[in-house]
C-alpha cells in the first residue's frame, strides 16, 4: 500500500485543530480540536471517521492540558488508539497552516531550522498568528523529527498580485525598510474554492475568471484570473477590506490619528478598536450574522445599519473586481456566511444584474453541503456557493510537495 496520509495542523494561541486526511482519495480519518490550552477546562474533541473507532463517534475529554506540546501528544494518543498514531508508515506528512509567509514564502515549503527562523522572523507582520503557528511546528518536529513538515502560508495565493496592486502609495524606501505592503490572507480558501469553481463550470481554471468572496467573521474578497490571484481585500493584516464580524474593514488611516490626539486613545487601544470592537459588532453590538439578520428582520434600527454597511462594502468591491478582471466567470461564496446564507448571497447580488449576475431564488434557498450554482440560467455570470475546504488544500499541498521532492 503506498503512503499517502497527511496530517494537517491548525495550532492558535490557546488552540490547536487538526484533520488526518488519506491522498489517495482525499478522504478524511480524523479529525478534532484542542482548546482552552493552559486553562484548567481545557477540551479535546476527537471524531474517527475510519477503524474501529469510528461506530463510536466523537471522544470529548475536559481537564488540564498544559501546553500546545500536551496537546499534540493528547491528539497523537488519540489517533493511535484507533489504529492512526503518528508513528503509522502509511503517515508522510505533517502539513502546518502558516499565517504568514511575508515575500520569501510563495509555495508550500518543507520547514528545516532555516525556514523556522524565517517564519519566527515574521512574527512582527503577524504577532497574533505566527507565534502559535511556530510552537505547532516546534512540537511537531520533536514528535516525528524524522518526518516531512510542511508550511502552508496563508498569503501565499496572493504572492501573484502584480507590484502596482501590493503597494501602497507611501514613501518606497520606507514601505521597504517595514515590509509594508499588500500581502492578502485566506489564501487557501481561495485558492481552493478558485479551482472548485472551475471544476462546477466543466472548464480548465486556466480559462475562468473568478470573484471568490469568502465570508466568515473574517471575511475577504480575491480576483481571480485564470487561477492566478490579482487582486485581494485584505493587506499588511486582516483588518483591510471587507466589514467583518469584529473588523472594521477599509478605513480612512487618518481615523487612527484622529483617535490618537482628539481621542486620547493609545496605539494598543486603537489597535484593539478596529480588530475587535468594530465590524458587525461595532455598528450593532452582535458580530454573528444570523443575529444580526434576525434583529434586522425585527425592525432593530443599529443591525439594520450594520447589515445595510455589510452588503454596501460587499457590492462595491464585486463591483471593482469586475472592472480589475475585465471579463467574469463567476461570483463563488464561501465560508460560513457565504456558504449557508441564501439572504446575504440574496441582497449582495441585488441590482447588479448590469454586470451579468441573476440568482435563481430557489436554488439560492435550496441547501447543500456539495457546491453547486445557483444562478438564473439567463445570467452571463454564474453564481457559485463551493464549501471551503482549507485543509484538504493543505493536505494536498503538502502531498505534492513530498511526494515530489521524495
Amino acid at each position: 500500500m503506498t503512503a499517502s496520509r497527511v496530517l494537517v495542523l491548525n495550532s492558535g494561541s490557546s488552540s490547536v485543530k487538526y484533520q488526518l486526511l488519506d491522498m489517495a482519495d482525499s478522504s478524511r480519518l480524523a479529525v478534532g480540536l484542542v482548546e482552552r490550552i493552559g486553562e484548567e477546562t481545557s477540551r479535546l474533541v476527537h471524531e474517527p471517521l475510519t477503524g474501529p473507532g469510528a461506530a463510536g463517534g466523537k471522544r470529548e475529554r475536559v481537564g488540564p492540558i498544559t501546553d500546545h506540546e500536551a496537546a499534540l501528544e493528547a491528539v497523537a494518543a488519540e489517533l493511535a488508539a484507533d489504529g492512526l498514531g503518528l508513528d503509522s508508515p502509511e503517515l508522510v506528512a505533517v502539513g502546518h497552516r502558516v499565517v504568514h509567509g511575508g515575500t520569501k514564502f510563495t509555495h508550500p515549503t518543507l520547514i528545516d531550522d532555516a525556514v523556522l527562523a524565517e517564519i519566527r522572523g515574521l512574527i512582527p507582520l503577524a504577532p497574533l498568528h505566527n507565534p502559535a503557528n511556530v510552537t505547532g511546528i516546534e512540537v511537531a518536529r520533536t514528535l516525528r523529527p524524522d518526518l516531512p513538515q510542511v508550511a502552508v502560508f496563508d498569503t501565499a495565493f496572493h504572492s501573484t498580485m502584480p507590484e502596482h496592486v501590493a503597494r501602497y502609495a507611501i514613501d518606497a524606501a520606507t514601505a521597504d525598510k517595514y515590509s509594508i505592503r499588500r500581502y492578502g490572507f485566506h489564501g487557501t480558501s481561495h485558492a481552493y474554492v478558485a479551482r472548485a469553481t472551475a471544476v462546477l463550470l466543466g472548464k480548465p481554471e486556466e480559462d475562468v475568471n473568478v470573484i471568490v468572496l469568502h465570508l466568515g467573521n473574517g471575511a475577504s474578497a480575491s480576483a481571480v484570473h485564470g487561477g492566478v490571484c490579482v487582486e485581494t481585500s485584505m493587506g499588511l493584516t486582516p483588518l483591510e477590506g471587507l466589514v467583518m464580524g469584529t473588523r472594521s474593514g477599509d478605513l480612512d488611516p487618518a481615523v487612527v490619528f484622529h483617535l490618537a490626539r482628539v481621542g486620547g486613545l493609545s496605539i494598543d487601544e486603537i489597535d484593539s478598536l478596529l480588530n475587535k470592537k468594530s465590524g458587525l459588532l461595532g455598528l450593532c453590538g452582535d458580530n454573528d450574522m444570523r443575529e444580526v439578520q434576525r434583529r434586522a428582520e425585527q425592525g432593530d434600527a443599529s443591525a439594520r445599519l450594520a447589515l445595510a454597511s455589510y452588503i454596501h462594502r460587499l457590492k462595491k468591491y464585486i463591483g471593482a473586481y469586475s472592472a480589475v478582471l475585465g471579463r467574469v466567470d463567476a461570483v463563488a461564496f464561501t465560508a460560513g456566511v457565504g456558504e449557508n446564507s441564501s439572504s446575504i448571497r440574496e441582497m449582495a447580488l441585488a441590482g447588479l444584474e448590469e454586470l451579468g449576475l441573476a440568482l435563481d431564488l430557489e436554488a439560492n434557498a435550496a441547501r447543500s453541503p456539495e457546491p453547486r450554482l445557483v444562478s438564473a440560467e439567463y445570467a452571463r455570470v454564474a453564481v457559485a456557493v463551493v464549501p471551503t475546504d482549507e485543509e484538504l488544500e493543505i493536505a494536498s499541498q503538502a502531498y505534492a510537495l513530498v511526494t515530489v521532492t521524495g
